[in-house]
């Protein structure tokens, strides 16, 4: 076989997110607050973009060219949710329409333009003083990993992160939804785990521990016995567990202190700038008609139009320039780009607002004993998205009602079963449960404790199927001390 060099030209299929759907991923997530200050940096970055209405002169008509017409209808005010876009923004990454030759995504004609990088690199540094765990993850990708195919599932994985940096989706479910082998996605885990900060991306504070002492190249065989059966650390089993690890004091000792040094939410150091007033992103009142008015917050959302005008004055003044009217072109193309995705973006979060306000009509109208239990999944196939939109619909957005401020991450909780199927077979949600077992307590005789076993039975009562350890576990979410503490405090309270 002859030696020499020679060409050869192959096609192939790849995973790759343009820029516009990066951005458009990373828009989702943000709350209306952080999307007005990334307007603001879209204004000063765009001469096209203006904030507020602007309206062509009399008779003036935009000239004809190779731009196509429909570029000049999008300049319409984001906020009142009326763009060109009527269906919901979905990213679903394993079903993008694209061109494996180009990378591009066909969702839109702006967006096959392309959006300078240098406009949005300052996207990274949004509002927050500091930089998000997602966002610092997504910059260790490219230098973890050279494989398109791994740092498409890694981010991935990254946006299903929660704020403590841990991942509570399944691993088969993920690689069904991307349309991978589990393989694949254990080894997108693997990336995500090896990144800084130590312990991000565990299952588990178990792995968690186990991940950060193997960084500090502490996971021997006794630290990997100890990190396995914390249940018993927790329980102040110390003897036990030093003959598991087979150590003696001053190694144990040793170990314990190793442990109390790593990070058991490593997500939270970012990302978390202090208590701030919370500002809601969307409005629920009541309709004379029984029903729900849900509308955007809109004091917080600015009004962002393309100005026609000031397109005309720099087309003129451009003449026959090529290179002018090439970047005049780019930048109307970004302009309606971003208009677009942040009209997707408005009506996706109604979409997503409506159903749970649709699936959690008890709540609103009688209280949290109402409270339903609710998954995202659940959400996600009513609505017809994939749930990793409805994850970071729900991020970081607030809902205000009669009955106050909540996170849309509230509405979602487990469910308690009901005793002999009571209800409507749904169950009740956990939070509903918290709240009875709290107005139990509150009005329990001092003389007459209830402990953990007469709470049960009251519950079974009411139809609440629980075991004793599940009360013992809310009361104690709930900073509710056992029935001995609660009747020495009403002592103390009483003398």
């Amino acid at each position: 076989m002859a030696l020499g060099p020679r060409l050869d030209l192959r096609q192939s299929q790849g995973l790759v997110m343009t820029p516009q759907l990066q951005q458009a991923i990373k828009l989702l997530a943000l709350s209306n607050l952080e999307i007005e200050a990334f307007i603001g940096e879209a204004l000063e970055a765009n001469p096209l973009l203006e904030a507020g209405e602007v309206s062509r002169e009399a008779g003036e008509e935009l000239p004809a060219d190779d731009i196509p017409r429909e570029e000049f209808t999008a300049d319409v005010l984001i906020a009142e949710g009326h763009g060109e876009a009527e269906a919901p923004l979905d990213l679903d990454p394993a079903s993008l329409d694209r061109d494996f030759d180009t990378g591009d995504a066909d969702w839109g004609a702006a967006a096959s333009h392309g959006a300078s990088d240098n406009e949005y690199s300052s996207f990274e540094e949004r509002s927050s003083a500091e930089l998000s765990l997602a966002d610092h993850l997504h910059e260790q990708v490219g230098a973890l990993s050279s494989d398109a195919r791994e740092q498409f599932i890694a981010r991935h994985i990254i946006g299903l992160l929660d704020e403590a940096g841990y991942l509570s989706f399944d691993l088969r479910e993920i690689a069904a939804d991307l349309g991978v082998t589990l393989p694949e996605t254990e080894a997108g885990l693997a990336l995500v785990q090896s990144m800084d900060p130590s312990g991000v991306g565990a299952r588990s504070l178990s792995e968690c521990l186990a991940i950060q002492a193997r960084e500090a190249d502490r996971y021997d065989p006794c630290m990997a016995r100890l990190i396995d059966n914390l249940d018993l650390l927790a329980r102040g089993e110390i003897p036990r567990l030093k003959r598991m690890c087979g150590v003696d004091d001053e190694d144990f000792a040793e170990m314990l202190s190793e442990l109390r040094g790593y990070d058991p939410k490593p997500g939270l150091a970012f990302g978390n700038p202090g208590a701030q007033a919370v500002v809601p992103d969307i409005l629920i009142a009541a309709t004379a008609d029984g029903g729900w008015d849900i509308r955007l917050n809109e004091d917080t959302l600015p009004r962002l139009v393309v100005n026609r005008g000031y397109y005309l004055e720099l087309r003129r003044g451009g003449g026959a320039d090529k290179e002018a009217r090439r970047w005049l072109k780019e930048k109307l193309a970004d302009a309606n780009w971003l208009i677009r995705a942040l009209d997707q973006r408005q009506k996706t979060i109604l979409k997503t607002a409506a159903e749970i306000v649709k699936r959690q009509d008890g709540f609103f109208r009688r209280g949290v004993s109402e409270l339903r239990p609710l998954t995202l999944r659940e959400v996600a196939e009513a609505i017809e998205m994939h749930e990793s939109t409805v994850s970071r619909v729900t991020s970081n957005k607030f809902l205000s009602c009669e009955r106050g401020t909540f996170e849309l991450k509230y509405f979602f909780t487990s469910g308690v079963g009901r005793v002999g199927g009571a209800g409507d077979g749904e169950g009740a949600s956990s939070e509903a449960v918290k709240a009875r077992i709290k107005a139990l307590i509150d009005a329990e005789d001092p003389a007459k404790i209830l402990s953990d076993d007469t709470l049960v039975d009251l519950l079974k009562a009411e139809g609440f199927d629980l075991a004793r350890r599940t009360v013992a576990k809310y009361r104690e979410a709930m900073g509710i001390g056992s029935s001995v503490q609660r009747r020495r405090a009403k002592k103390l309270r009483g003398l």
